[in-house]
């Protein structure tokens, strides 16, 4: 049975993923804010499900999917260390994302991926709570990491930057994309696609479609 949060964040989502509910759209991607993120290679958003690998670490599955309506893409954007909810994050800070509807954190490590031989990357831990293999580094060209511009994730412990590969997964999620961690290539760039923002200064949400 879903949590309470996910039901009230979901239908809040629903109504205000197309528009802003005040008018007002934020410039900048903010702690405690829950997102999507779209690959510009491939044109598809972040994504996990309850499914674990056949093989490698056994650990929940993450993939990217071409439906921008799925409600499984959903991730809070948390800070590592100390921080205040609604502050802009900048570039070159340390995140992890949690997994909206699944409570576990986007994960990496050296486990190899199934499809192109990249590094695995999972949905790892329980209720939040994983480890130092959740952490990524923000990059990006200006002071903050703005909604409108391309970002890279780097993972802190191996250095690998979250990716698509562009391979396909076959049944019984067939069509969803594999995502890994690599080298630094165009597959790697993201952009934050629609969201649930919490306001700087005025510690609020705001849902905005970019």
């Amino acid at each position: 049975m879903l949590s309470v949060r996910i039901i009230v964040t979901m239908a809040i989502m629903v109504c205000c993923f197309r528009m802003s509910c005040d008018g007002t759209a934020a410039l900048y991607v903010t702690f405690g804010s829950v997102v999507k993120l779209r690959n510009l290679a491939h044109n598809a958003r972040l994504h996990s499900l309850e499914m674990k690998y056949s093989g490698g670490s056994s650990q929940q599955m993450v993939t990217a999917v071409y439906d921008e309506d799925d409600v499984e893409s959903n991730w809070i954007v948390k800070a590592v260390g100390v921080s205040v909810r609604g502050q802009p994050i900048q570039c070159g800070d340390t995140v992890r994302l949690e997994h909206l509807s699944t409570a576990k954190n986007l994960h990496s490590h050296t486990f190899r991926s199934p499809l192109s031989g990249n590094q695995e990357v999972t949905a790892f831990g329980e209720n939040g709570a994983g480890d130092r293999g959740d952490t990524w580094r923000v990059m990006c060209k200006r002071m903050l990491w703005r909604r409108d511009s391309p970002v890279l994730l780097r993972h802190h412990d191996t250095g690998g930057y979250l990716m698509v590969s562009g391979r396909e997964y076959h049944e019984p999620i067939l069509g969803m994309l594999e995502v890994a961690a690599g080298h630094l290539c165009h597959e790697a760039y993201w952009q934050v696609a629609e969201g649930l923002y919490v306001h700087p200064d005025e510690h609020r949400t705001r849902h905005t479609e970019l």
